[in-house]
């Protein structure tokens, strides 16, 4: 690289760790801004939103000012922005149209912005889609501007529809400072649109999803980890939005809570994202499904046991509550450790192959480690292990000799 060049490399990363600076800020301020108008409209859920999406904008900006040229930094920076500038937009337009702060200047203006959300919904797919580099191939470039052109197609609808709502005489909102004609189907050319648009969008992001699971069959190395992290981090983001969409309009307190502890699970996809473009102990994964998945499985036997115990010591059991609790309690604290190492030993072998493998080699060596009395079989038998453990490209062991005693 010449001088001139290196230049140029050093004005353009300059000018774009500003940018994402500024950017930053802009989130950061937009955020703390939804706080005050969602405690004066006590609309919590807008700023509890832009709070859940804020991971999406802590790692895009990391990644913005890292490496300024991958696409996706910039992505979960703009999802962070629209989100935070939809939903504080939003409890705006409820303190005019809702509470009658009728002097707040320009309500119609924050009525618009308040459908800024469906700015996260268009941008989500794309970090999948360009995950880990931003680059595609021509093949992916083609489906690309296809996404493109089929969302900017959504969004012109989509925003004339809001459009026409508000220059409308008169505005119907609901709790979010949104139109309340968005709750139901559009009529017309709008409607027309819609049916090959929204079929359109599904099925591209889901391309984007299949491109990930066939490079991750033929990944190895680095982008295979990469990968490992993405699924990981998308498939506990999707779960966690299901369960809160499921549970989320139960009228039961208890399940009203877990919809909302689930929905956290939403910040894993920026998270998986961000560690596996930074490669930030990459090689970590294997470790950190094997627990997760094996302190999932014994969460769930141990809740099966814990409560068929309650049922049955007491129903069937003449046993106080009191004490049925007890018993059960203590039985599944009893049983925590055997059924940990079990269920762990089972997930090893299946989902963290190398760690099985290396216990296994360490296991065969110790046993025949009793019966060794040659020197020369031991140091043979411990460089066939180290060899086929973590294959060095050259091993040699040195024995210091023993000493004789006079």
């Amino acid at each position: 690289m010449t001088g001139l060049d290196r230049a140029t490399a050093v004005r353009f990363r300059w000018a774009n760790s500003r940018t994402a600076l500024w950017l930053g800020i802009v989130a950061a301020v937009l955020v703390l801004a939804g706080v005050p108008l969602s405690v004066a409209t006590h609309g919590l859920s807008a700023n509890v939103l832009s709070l859940v999406f804020l991971p999406y904008g802590i790692v895009g900006f990391v990644i913005a000012r890292r490496q300024p040229r991958n696409p996706i930094g910039w992505i979960l920076l703009a999802i962070l922005i629209a989100v935070a500038l939809g939903g504080a937009a939003g409890q705006y337009a409820v303190l005019y149209y809702d509470q009658g702060h009728r002097g707040l200047p320009l309500a119609r203006v924050a009525v618009f912005l308040a459908a800024l959300w469906v700015f996260m919904v268009v941008l989500l797919p794309l970090p999948i889609g360009l995950f880990p580099d931003g680059r595609l191939s021509r093949r992916w470039r083609f489906v690309l501007w296809l996404y493109i052109v089929d969302i900017v197609g959504f969004l012109l609808v989509f925003g004339w529809v809001d459009l026409t709502g508000v220059l409308a005489h008169h505005l119907t909102l609901d709790s979010s400072g949104e139109l309340a004609t968005f709750g139901g189907s559009q009529t017309g050319w709008a409607s027309t649109a819609e049916v090959f648009l929204v079929p359109g969008y599904v099925l591209i992001a889901l391309a984007w999803v299949v491109r990930q699971a066939l490079a991750y069959r033929g990944s190895t190395g680095d982008r295979r980890q990469q990968l490992k992290w993405l699924i990981s981090g998308g498939l506990i983001c999707v779960c966690g939005l299901l369960i809160a969409l499921q549970l989320g309009p139960s009228h039961s307190t208890l399940w009203h809570w877990v919809a909302n502890v689930s929905s956290v699970g939403i910040v894993a996809l920026p998270i998986s994202l961000g560690i596996g473009i930074l490669k930030y102990r990459l090689y970590e994964i294997d470790r950190l499904i094997s627990r997760t998945l094996s302190y999932a499985i014994v969460t769930g036997l141990l809740v099966v046991v814990y409560v068929g115990m309650i049922a049955l010591t007491t129903r069937l059991i003449p046993l106080s509550s009191s004490v049925g609790v007890a018993a059960s309690t203590l039985v599944a604290v009893g049983l925590f450790t055997p059924v940990r190492r079990r269920v762990q030993h089972w997930v090893d072998r299946r989902f963290n192959r190398a760690r099985y493998d290396a216990e296994a080699m360490v296991a065969t060596f110790t046993s025949r480690l009793r019966d060794a009395v040659q020197l020369e079989t031991v140091r043979r038998d411990l460089l066939n292990v180290v060899n086929a453990a973590v294959e060095p490209s050259q091993v040699s062991l040195w024995i210091r000799p023993m000493s004789r005693v006079s």
